[in-house]
């Protein structure tokens, strides 16, 4: 997957969170509040709006949670890969240096090298 989509869904993941924090948590202390007082005046409603909005609470941590999960592991596997990358490339640069080095010609195509000099003459046996 790309740098870049690594970067959009990170930036989703956290603009979800912080839309979750702002907005979806407005409703617990209200809902908390209304609950109490109808505990108090003997309601059983109060009862069961407490155990509403405690559900509703524990349910918007655990998607906060998977949010902020998703958010760090794509920034770590972001800066993780940017290493990989880093690296590949240079590997490669060094292989290229190398390839330049075979590529470097002392003569022309087919003829002797002479940096390895003439080829000595080969002692004829006497018989």
């Amino acid at each position: 997957m790309a740098n870049a989509s690594l970067a959009k869904i990170s930036k989703s993941a956290h603009s979800l969170y912080n839309a979750l924090w702002d907005k979806a948590r407005v409703a617990v202390p209200s809902s908390d509040s209304a609950a109490s007082d109808l505990s108090k005046q003997g309601f059983a409603l109060g009862a069961g709006l407490q155990h509403v909005s405690n559900r509703w609470e524990q349910q918007l941590k655990s998607l906060m949670d998977a949010c902020a999960q998703i958010t760090n592991h794509l920034q770590v596997t972001k800066k993780i890969h940017a290493g990989d990358e880093n690296f590949i490339v240079r590997q490669m640069s060094s292989i290229d240096a190398l390839d330049a080095g075979f590529d470097e010609r002392v003569g022309q195509p087919g003829e002797k090298n002479r940096v390895y000099g003439e080829k000595k003459e080969e002692k004829k046996k006497e018989e």
